[in-house]
């Protein structure tokens, strides 16, 4: 077996609690560092996973990443924050796993796309979705015309928060329904729109409905919200003979919905009527992502659907559409 990639995890906040988690428990990386600017979580970390004494527990992210130890970075800090970061530590000759988004600046992730390439480091986003059992069935299914020709598309992520004070709610939640539209049809938008309102915090819109047109003239609306508590996780993509549903919150979270009209006499019957649950296999999505970036760094080549690419193309959809809603 060849040596634990020694790795440093920036971020000891909700998700890189789940970053830490999933790479102590990982046979191929050594967690060698956990960085954040709030004591408390340090040590809330320390005692929570037993850390041993050789685990350096820090505020100085700077100092982490410039040192000798850590190959691997993994930053899950406030998005604001990614650029300066993933910077620094692509120059000291880190692979990087980031949180999504890559930056909340499509020419800084371009910068650091070619920053990568020219350190000859991989740098790769944690667009979870892409790793999710159901996404991966999902997209199968649509590949074999499952629901026949694609027409349309809309989903709806709303919650009671979590309220973020980083960015609004379409740079919080839109980017996970974009990349699985984007995922599925295999193309990006080349038309947006958008509107919003801000209840909460001024300057940080906290409902926002948005609407994407792909140039095979397929079209979605994605509806998103902090302040909503009817909770929410729900996608769909319809056919010419049927829909197929992920909801996350079922306890069958992938189903094609089948059906389609015959028309006689000038009247249009429902026929084809047919409900069918898809399985997909198990596994945490999260563990896939970290998996995938181990192995994009062992064979050092670029991810093919996680890239920093990809992460700087949704952040390029994200800001036109906030220019297209003005806010």
């Amino acid at each position: 077996m060849d040596k634990p990639f020694k790795i440093g995890i920036l971020g000891a906040g909700r998700w890189g609690t789940h970053l830490i988690r999933n790479f102590l428990e990982h046979p191929q990386t050594e967690v060698v560092a956990v960085v954040d600017p709030n004591p408390s979580r340090l040590e809330a970390m320390k005692n929570r996973y037993n850390l041993p004494d050789s685990v350096q527990l820090t505020e100085d992210w700077q100092g982490v990443l410039g040192g000798e130890e850590v190959e691997l970075a993994a930053i899950a800090t406030p998005a604001s924050s990614h650029y300066e970061i993933i910077k620094y530590a692509l120059n000291q000759n880190c692979h990087v796993l980031a949180e999504k988004p890559l930056t909340l600046d499509a020419q800084e992730c371009l910068e650091l796309c070619h920053l990568a390439e020219t350190q000859q480091r991989q740098l790769v986003v944690d667009h979870t979705y892409l790793f999710h059992p159901v996404v991966q069935r999902g997209k199968e299914a649509l590949s074999s015309g499952a629901v026949g020709e694609l027409r349309y598309g809309y989903a709806t992520r709303t919650h009671l928060g979590p309220v973020r004070q980083d960015v609004d709610a379409l740079w919080d939640l839109a980017i996970h329904d974009l990349a699985i539209f984007n995922h599925w049809l295999g193309e990006t938008p080349i038309e947006v729109d958008a509107t919003a309102d801000t209840w909460l915090q001024p300057g940080l819109p906290d409902v926002v409905w948005v609407k994407l047109i792909y140039p095979s003239g397929f079209k979605a609306t994605i509806h998103l919200c902090w302040l909503n508590p009817d909770k929410q996780r729900r996608l769909a993509v319809v056919g010419s003979e049927g829909t197929l549903i992920f909801d996350e919150l079922s306890a069958d979270p992938l189903i094609v919905q089948q059906g389609h009209f015959e028309v006689q006499g000038g009247n249009f019957n429902p026929v084809g009527m047919n409900l069918e649950v898809l399985s997909p296999p198990p596994g945490e999505p999260l563990k896939q992502v970290c998996d995938h970036f181990l192995d994009c760094v062992r064979h050092n080549q670029p991810s093919p659907h996680s890239s920093g690419w990809v992460g700087a193309d949704l952040v390029r959809t994200l800001q036109q559409i906030q220019f297209k809603g003005n806010w």
